[in-house]
């Protein structure tokens, strides 16, 4: 066996041993679901048992259209090799009932979830999180349809305040758009 497969086989091991249950619940959408913490406590003994750790960062970035998000990266390391997965998630600064660092920190939180679900093959298809929007609102960008319409309701006098209720606005967007309304 080559170091190559070596490292191939451990990893395979963990994807195949790694069982991270459900054992959160959300009361409001009534659903189980996995967390962050969950899926690292059971991970950590089978990184132990097949020679490997784990390291996971994340960096905040920006779109060019000016929206913040977050991208976590998780390498799975041993001396025969490396294997790293990334994954993304937006940040909403303005989030009712979270301060700044609350909203930066559950973007974080739900990007390196997301990023160890890709590097462990754990599957959410089934999971309500993976389908529940969270009461989220779509972001509005330029040049697109729902943006046009959103330009043409203000010229006719439609408010600012209409549109921020149906889409969450960067700065760049809002600033346009109050622009069209003067």
């Amino acid at each position: 066996m080559t170091k190559t497969n070596s490292f191939h086989n451990k990893v395979i091991a963990v994807q195949t041993e790694l069982k991270a249950p459900k054992n959160q619940f959300n009361s409001f959408g009534k659903y189980k679901y996995r967390s962050l913490e969950d899926i690292l406590e059971s991970v950590k003994p089978l990184l132990s048992k097949h020679g490997l750790s784990l390291t996971i960062t994340d960096e905040i970035k920006e779109t060019a259209s000016g929206h913040l998000y977050t991208e976590a990266r998780a390498i799975l390391h041993s001396p025969e090799g490396s294997v790293e997965a990334r994954a993304q998630a937006g940040i909403d600064p303005n989030k009712k009932g979270m301060d700044i660092a609350q909203s930066f920190g559950a973007s974080s939180s739900y990007a390196r979830k997301y990023c160890l679900n890709g590097l462990f093959l754990i599957d959410d298809t089934k999971d309500a999180d993976a389908t529940n929007t969270h009461n989220t609102i779509k972001m509005l960008s330029e040049g697109t349809p729902e943006y046009n319409k959103a330009v043409s309701f203000i010229k006719n006098g439609g408010s600012i305040d209409k549109v921020k209720q149906k889409f969450s606005l960067s700065r760049v967007v809002e600033n346009k758009l109050l622009k069209v309304k003067s």
